[in-house]
């Protein structure tokens, strides 16, 4: 019992962390991850991570914070699962919620542009590192490699990050078992009955209305924060329950504000209903990836076992990769438009590749404080 509990404080204190210091979107947030849970503490190894990415992929809801709980299963069991979820989820919810009553009782946003303005090129090495070591223990062969380059290429053409992957996954799984004379192909149905089922169980829960309307948001959401406004919109503005100005104003907060951008609905929430409806949409938005993640993480081991299910989760893991690599361009793009965040992004990549290298969390918060400081000359 007490080494189960000084896990769970492990676990707890590692997700509260990152919770606070997460910025730059769920790249990011899973490049911090990995350093933490694998290289520093190596609580699994860097290929069962990459299963565990390319698993959290095919799944609804957001990608980093279910990381976080994938990371706390493996050491925790399933009240390590729920620390860890919790623990990440819990500084966003209180930091949006009070960017929230900010906003409600004086009618805008505090201004942190100068800060953000730091935050968004150091954090482009940070997902660089992590980018080049999963690559490498995703690389195994020059045709996975291929698999990985026309990834990269659909998805900066800009075709759905989850049909790349499910695709490449099946495609991959079929090449490969052919290659190696395997005719069994119908094990490759297991992933994609799991992307069905616990969407079916959770259409049977009642709650508030504005739980409700979180809830169905969080089991079928896929993507980055644009489709979220595309959700949301449906589900409020176009029902009137908030105007088009105020979910732009939500989705900004949670674009900047550190962990997962879902804490959007924390704002929302408190928009509809106050503190109570801040932690009923929250509650319901989140809930989902709980349930996801505990019902998939015991097949993932399962998955490698299986010579063929091994071929889906290499060519999975490869596109992951590939599609955050995708993600760095199109940051980079965005992110570095002049001499000051071209400043910053070169000292965080020479402060993560170079001899003397920092943790992630200490660049990013050295690029916040540069960007305001660059931001006063």
């Amino acid at each position: 019992m007490e080494q189960e509990n000084k896990k769970l404080k492990e676990i707890a204190l590692v997700f509260l962390k990152l919770g606070l210091f997460a910025f730059g979107g769920p790249a990011a947030h899973i490049a911090m991850m990995e350093e933490e849970v694998v290289v520093k503490r190596k609580w699994m190894s860097r290929e069962h991570f990459l299963d565990l990415i390319g698993a959290t992929n095919l799944i609804p809801g957001p990608n980093s914070t279910e990381m976080t709980m994938h990371c706390g299963h493996e050491r925790g069991g399933f009240l390590g699962l729920l620390v860890a979820g919790v623990c990440f989820i819990f500084p966003a919810v209180i930091t949006t919620g009070g960017l929230a009553w900010f906003y409600i009782e004086y009618g805008e946003i505090p201004s942190v542009q100068s800060f953000m303005y730091g935050i968004k090129p150091a954090v482009l090495a940070v997902i660089a590192g992590a980018i080049l070591k999963l690559g490498k223990k995703s690389i195994k062969n020059v045709e996975i490699a291929v698999f990985g380059v026309l990834v990269l290429s659909l998805s900066l053409y800009g075709i759905n990050e989850v049909l790349v992957l499910l695709g490449a996954g099946i495609v991959g799984m079929l090449y490969f078992t052919l290659k190696n004379r395997n005719k069994t192909f119908s094990t490759f149905l297991l992933p994609l009955g799991l992307l069905g089922s616990p969407g079916f169980l959770l259409t049977n829960l009642s709650a508030t209305k504005v739980f409700w309307i979180f809830l169905k948001v969080g089991a079928v959401l896929y993507g980055s924060g644009y489709v979220l406004f595309a959700y949301l919109d449906a589900e409020l503005v176009e029902k009137g329950l908030l105007t088009t100005v105020e979910l732009l104003d939500a989705i900004a907060i949670g674009q900047f504000t550190p962990g997962p951008v879902l804490s959007t609905a924390t704002f929302i929430g408190y928009q509809l209903g106050g503190w109570q409806g801040a932690l009923t949409a929250s509650a319901g938005i989140f809930l989902p990836s709980f349930v996801f993640v505990a019902l998939m993480n015991p097949f993932v081991p399962k998955m490698r076992k299986s010579k063929v299910l091994r071929y889906f989760l290499d060519t999975v893991n490869v596109a992951a990769v590939a599609i955050m690599l995708a993600v760095l361009l199109n940051m980079t793009v965005e992110s570095v438009v002049g001499w000051r965040s071209g400043a910053i992004a070169l000292l965080a990549v020479f402060f993560t590749f170079g001899p003397f290298k920092i943790n992630a969390i200490k660049i990013i918060i050295g690029g916040a404080v540069l960007g305001y400081l660059l931001n006063l000359i």
